[in-house]
Protein backbone atom coordinates (compact mmCIF):
# COMPACT_ATOMS: atom_id res chain seq x y z
CA UNK A 1 0.00 0.00 0.00
CA UNK A 2 1.16 3.35 -0.67
CA UNK A 3 0.63 4.64 3.05
CA UNK A 4 3.54 2.13 3.67
CA UNK A 5 5.67 4.38 1.64
CA UNK A 6 7.64 6.72 4.25
CA UNK A 7 7.75 10.19 1.94
CA UNK A 8 4.13 9.75 0.41
CA UNK A 9 2.45 8.82 4.31
CA UNK A 10 4.83 12.03 5.47
CA UNK A 11 3.46 14.31 2.48
CA UNK A 12 -0.26 12.99 2.70
CA UNK A 13 -0.04 14.20 6.96
CA UNK A 14 1.62 17.34 6.36
CA UNK A 15 -0.57 18.18 3.25
CA UNK A 16 -4.19 17.27 5.06
CA UNK A 17 -2.96 19.37 8.22
CA UNK A 18 -2.29 22.31 6.37
CA UNK A 19 -5.94 22.57 5.40
CA UNK A 20 -7.28 20.18 8.41
CA UNK A 21 -5.74 20.73 11.53
CA UNK A 22 -6.03 18.01 13.80
CA UNK A 23 -7.36 15.24 11.69
CA UNK A 24 -4.60 12.47 12.10
CA UNK A 25 -4.46 13.95 15.40
CA UNK A 26 -7.82 13.25 16.08
CA UNK A 27 -8.07 10.09 14.69
CA UNK A 28 -5.32 8.33 16.50
CA UNK A 29 -6.39 10.12 19.45
CA UNK A 30 -10.37 8.59 19.53
CA UNK A 31 -9.61 5.64 18.56
CA UNK A 32 -6.53 5.20 21.62
CA UNK A 33 -9.22 6.13 23.43
CA UNK A 34 -12.44 3.79 22.89
CA UNK A 35 -9.36 0.95 23.09
CA UNK A 36 -8.19 2.02 26.54
CA UNK A 37 -12.16 1.93 27.77
CA UNK A 38 -12.70 -1.43 26.12
CA UNK A 39 -9.82 -2.71 27.61
CA UNK A 40 -10.42 -1.43 30.97
CA UNK A 41 -14.30 -2.88 30.91
CA UNK A 42 -13.38 -6.06 29.69
CA UNK A 43 -13.66 -7.95 32.85
CA UNK A 44 -16.58 -6.50 33.49
CA UNK A 45 -18.85 -6.83 30.41
CA UNK A 46 -20.70 -9.83 28.46
CA UNK A 47 -20.17 -8.33 24.84
CA UNK A 48 -19.32 -5.53 22.52
CA UNK A 49 -21.68 -4.05 19.92
CA UNK A 50 -19.89 -2.15 17.39
CA UNK A 51 -22.31 0.14 15.72
CA UNK A 52 -21.47 1.09 12.36
CA UNK A 53 -18.12 -0.99 12.38
CA UNK A 54 -16.62 -0.33 9.00
CA UNK A 55 -13.83 -1.60 8.87
CA UNK A 56 -12.01 -1.37 12.18
CA UNK A 57 -10.29 -4.03 13.63
CA UNK A 58 -10.30 -3.48 17.06
CA UNK A 59 -11.52 -6.50 18.64
CA UNK A 60 -9.57 -8.10 16.42
CA UNK A 61 -6.19 -7.02 18.14
CA UNK A 62 -7.13 -6.31 21.70
CA UNK A 63 -7.08 -9.90 22.78
CA UNK A 64 -11.08 -10.12 22.96
CA UNK A 65 -11.74 -12.13 20.44
CA UNK A 66 -11.43 -15.98 22.62
CA UNK A 67 -13.34 -13.65 25.65
CA UNK A 68 -16.47 -12.49 24.39
CA UNK A 69 -19.23 -12.53 21.93
CA UNK A 70 -19.13 -9.73 19.85
CA UNK A 71 -21.64 -7.99 16.95
CA UNK A 72 -20.20 -5.90 14.41
CA UNK A 73 -23.33 -3.91 12.41
CA UNK A 74 -22.91 -2.21 9.32
CA UNK A 75 -24.09 -2.18 5.72
CA UNK A 76 -24.10 -5.39 3.52
CA UNK A 77 -20.98 -4.20 1.12
CA UNK A 78 -18.56 -3.06 3.97
CA UNK A 79 -19.57 -6.22 6.08
CA UNK A 80 -18.89 -8.61 3.37
CA UNK A 81 -15.87 -7.00 2.41
CA UNK A 82 -14.41 -6.81 6.23
CA UNK A 83 -15.23 -10.52 6.23
CA UNK A 84 -13.69 -11.86 3.29
CA UNK A 85 -10.72 -9.81 4.05
CA UNK A 86 -10.58 -11.50 7.85
CA UNK A 87 -11.07 -14.51 6.85
CA UNK A 88 -8.01 -14.69 4.47
CA UNK A 89 -6.07 -13.64 7.32
CA UNK A 90 -6.94 -15.92 9.89
CA UNK A 91 -7.68 -18.61 7.97
CA UNK A 92 -11.10 -18.43 9.07
CA UNK A 93 -13.65 -16.70 10.54
CA UNK A 94 -13.67 -16.17 14.72
CA UNK A 95 -16.88 -17.87 15.75
CA UNK A 96 -17.50 -15.48 18.11
CA UNK A 97 -17.74 -12.64 16.20
CA UNK A 98 -21.36 -12.04 14.56
CA UNK A 99 -20.87 -9.46 11.15
CA UNK A 100 -24.22 -8.13 10.24
CA UNK A 101 -25.33 -6.21 7.54
CA UNK A 102 -27.86 -3.97 8.19
CA UNK A 103 -29.66 -0.81 6.74
CA UNK A 104 -29.92 1.58 10.02
CA UNK A 105 -32.34 3.76 8.18
CA UNK A 106 -35.12 1.47 7.38
CA UNK A 107 -34.14 -1.97 9.75
CA UNK A 108 -35.26 -2.31 13.78
CA UNK A 109 -31.38 -3.07 15.44
CA UNK A 110 -32.69 -4.70 18.29
CA UNK A 111 -34.82 -7.37 16.12
CA UNK A 112 -31.39 -7.75 14.08
CA UNK A 113 -29.61 -8.39 17.00
CA UNK A 114 -31.77 -10.76 18.54
CA UNK A 115 -31.34 -12.79 15.29
CA UNK A 116 -27.64 -13.49 15.75
CA UNK A 117 -28.11 -14.38 19.73
CA UNK A 118 -27.94 -10.85 21.12
CA UNK A 119 -29.81 -10.20 24.96
CA UNK A 120 -30.56 -7.17 26.45
CA UNK A 121 -29.29 -9.52 29.49
CA UNK A 122 -25.84 -8.94 28.56
CA UNK A 123 -23.93 -6.15 30.03
CA UNK A 124 -23.00 -4.69 26.39
CA UNK A 125 -20.04 -2.22 25.71
CA UNK A 126 -21.50 -0.34 22.88
CA UNK A 127 -19.08 1.49 19.99
CA UNK A 128 -20.64 3.84 18.13
CA UNK A 129 -17.33 5.99 16.35
CA UNK A 130 -17.75 8.46 13.49
CA UNK A 131 -21.06 7.95 12.87
CA UNK A 132 -23.50 10.21 13.97
CA UNK A 133 -22.47 13.20 12.34
CA UNK A 134 -23.90 11.36 8.95
CA UNK A 135 -27.49 11.07 10.94
CA UNK A 136 -30.51 12.92 11.18
CA UNK A 137 -31.70 13.65 14.47
CA UNK A 138 -34.66 11.12 14.24
CA UNK A 139 -32.68 8.40 13.13
CA UNK A 140 -30.30 9.24 16.37
CA UNK A 141 -33.29 8.85 18.88
CA UNK A 142 -34.07 5.76 17.12
CA UNK A 143 -30.45 4.52 18.21
CA UNK A 144 -30.77 5.55 21.51
CA UNK A 145 -35.04 3.80 21.70
CA UNK A 146 -32.77 0.79 21.50
CA UNK A 147 -30.18 1.93 23.83
CA UNK A 148 -32.92 2.81 26.16
CA UNK A 149 -33.47 -1.58 26.82
CA UNK A 150 -29.55 -2.10 27.32
CA UNK A 151 -28.95 -3.60 30.52
CA UNK A 152 -27.76 -1.18 33.26
CA UNK A 153 -24.15 -1.22 34.12
CA UNK A 154 -23.89 -1.16 29.94
CA UNK A 155 -21.34 1.21 28.63
CA UNK A 156 -21.00 3.24 25.09
CA UNK A 157 -18.45 5.33 23.92
CA UNK A 158 -19.56 7.48 21.11
CA UNK A 159 -18.35 10.47 19.00
CA UNK A 160 -20.49 13.59 18.06
CA UNK A 161 -19.50 16.60 15.80
CA UNK A 162 -20.08 20.01 18.00
CA UNK A 163 -23.56 22.12 16.82
CA UNK A 164 -22.12 25.28 16.81
CA UNK A 165 -19.63 23.91 14.30
CA UNK A 166 -22.24 22.20 11.75
CA UNK A 167 -24.56 26.39 12.65
CA UNK A 168 -21.37 27.79 10.92
CA UNK A 169 -21.26 29.56 14.76
CA UNK A 170 -17.81 28.59 14.67
CA UNK A 171 -15.22 27.01 12.34
CA UNK A 172 -12.72 26.24 14.71
CA UNK A 173 -10.43 26.56 11.80
CA UNK A 174 -11.68 24.18 10.16
CA UNK A 175 -13.56 25.79 7.22
CA UNK A 176 -12.62 22.82 4.65
CA UNK A 177 -14.25 20.67 6.08
CA UNK A 178 -17.27 22.74 7.04
CA UNK A 179 -17.25 23.19 3.08
CA UNK A 180 -16.83 19.58 2.25
CA UNK A 181 -18.78 18.13 4.67
CA UNK A 182 -21.30 20.38 6.05
CA UNK A 183 -21.95 22.69 3.34
CA UNK A 184 -22.71 19.95 0.97
CA UNK A 185 -25.12 17.89 3.72
CA UNK A 186 -22.74 15.25 4.10
CA UNK A 187 -23.11 15.96 7.74
CA UNK A 188 -26.21 16.64 9.57
CA UNK A 189 -26.31 15.68 12.94
CA UNK A 190 -24.20 18.12 15.88
CA UNK A 191 -24.85 18.71 19.90
CA UNK A 192 -22.86 20.95 22.15
CA UNK A 193 -21.36 19.56 24.99
CA UNK A 194 -24.19 21.17 28.08
CA UNK A 195 -26.58 19.46 25.83
CA UNK A 196 -26.04 15.87 26.16
CA UNK A 197 -26.18 15.04 30.16
CA UNK A 198 -30.71 15.84 29.44
CA UNK A 199 -30.45 13.76 26.16
CA UNK A 200 -29.20 10.86 27.44
CA UNK A 201 -31.15 11.07 30.57
CA UNK A 202 -34.08 10.48 28.79
CA UNK A 203 -33.16 7.02 27.79
CA UNK A 204 -31.96 6.12 31.21
CA UNK A 205 -28.07 7.18 30.28
CA UNK A 206 -25.46 8.93 32.18
CA UNK A 207 -22.70 10.47 31.11
CA UNK A 208 -18.94 9.36 33.03
CA UNK A 209 -17.02 11.42 30.73
CA UNK A 210 -17.54 14.11 27.55
CA UNK A 211 -13.48 14.84 26.50
CA UNK A 212 -12.48 17.23 23.62
CA UNK A 213 -8.99 17.62 21.59
CA UNK A 214 -7.54 19.38 24.63
CA UNK A 215 -8.21 16.32 26.97
CA UNK A 216 -7.75 14.01 24.39
CA UNK A 217 -3.87 15.73 23.87
CA UNK A 218 -2.81 15.99 27.58
CA UNK A 219 -3.67 12.46 27.83
CA UNK A 220 -1.98 10.83 24.96
CA UNK A 221 -0.08 13.42 23.33
CA UNK A 222 1.84 15.23 25.80
CA UNK A 223 3.82 12.37 27.77
CA UNK A 224 5.17 11.17 24.43
CA UNK A 225 6.95 14.51 23.92
CA UNK A 226 5.56 14.30 20.16
CA UNK A 227 3.92 17.79 18.54
CA UNK A 228 0.49 17.22 16.64
CA UNK A 229 -2.78 18.88 18.02
CA UNK A 230 -6.67 16.73 18.05
CA UNK A 231 -9.64 18.35 16.32
CA UNK A 232 -11.44 20.63 18.29
CA UNK A 233 -14.89 19.99 16.31
CA UNK A 234 -14.83 16.41 17.51
CA UNK A 235 -15.37 15.23 21.02
CA UNK A 236 -16.34 11.98 22.69
CA UNK A 237 -18.89 10.33 25.20
CA UNK A 238 -18.54 7.61 27.66
CA UNK A 239 -21.30 6.52 29.76
CA UNK A 240 -23.04 3.80 31.47
CA UNK A 241 -27.07 2.88 31.44
CA UNK A 242 -29.12 3.27 34.97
Amino acid sequence: MVMGIGFIRDWLINYTEKITPGIWGGILCRKRYINDKLNDMSDQIDGVVNLGAGLDTRVYKLNLISKLPIWELDQDVIINSKQTRLTKIFGSFPENVHTIGIDFDHEDVGKVLEKDGYSIDKKIFFIWEAVTQYLEEKSVRIIFDFLSHANNSSKIVFTYIRKDFLDGNNMYGMEEIYKRFVETGTWKFGMDPESWPQFLEEYGWKIIEDVGGEDLEERYVKPTGRIFVSTAIERLIFAEKI
